[in-house]
């Protein structure tokens, strides 16, 4: 349902949006050979979570390039500092304002 609402959030801004509700469906969708301004992903994934996911995605010559915001309930000082560990771009609480995290996404996008 959330990666729903975030989906027509962001469509309604004129975004291309694909999802993935875990790493295998993120490796089909990546395999797809098309190009990725942007990739908003939570922590809390089954099998990897997000951080793990997220260094890998920093370890591929293609994939590092991609700015990357996670979205997530956990908001300890500990998982903002992974975050930044492993290269993300923000870091946006649940539940989310949807005005700040339009301007987060608007702020990436243009400086791709």
């Amino acid at each position: 349902t959330q990666r729903l609402s975030l989906k027509r959030i962001l469509e309604s801004d004129g975004l291309g949006v694909l999802l993935a509700a875990d790493s295998a469906e993120l490796t089909a969708i990546l395999d797809q050979d098309q190009d990725f301004s942007l990739i908003i992903m939570d922590i809390g994934l089954p099998w990897i979570n997000g951080f793990e996911l997220a260094q890998m995605m920093r370890e591929h010559r293609d994939l590092k390039k991609i700015p990357l915001i996670f979205l997530s309930a956990q908001a300890e000082q500990e998982d903002f500092l992974k975050a930044r560990a492993v290269g993300a771009a923000d870091y946006i609480k649940k539940p989310f304002d949807i005005e700040k995290l339009k301007a987060v996404v608007a702020g990436l996008m243009k400086a791709e």
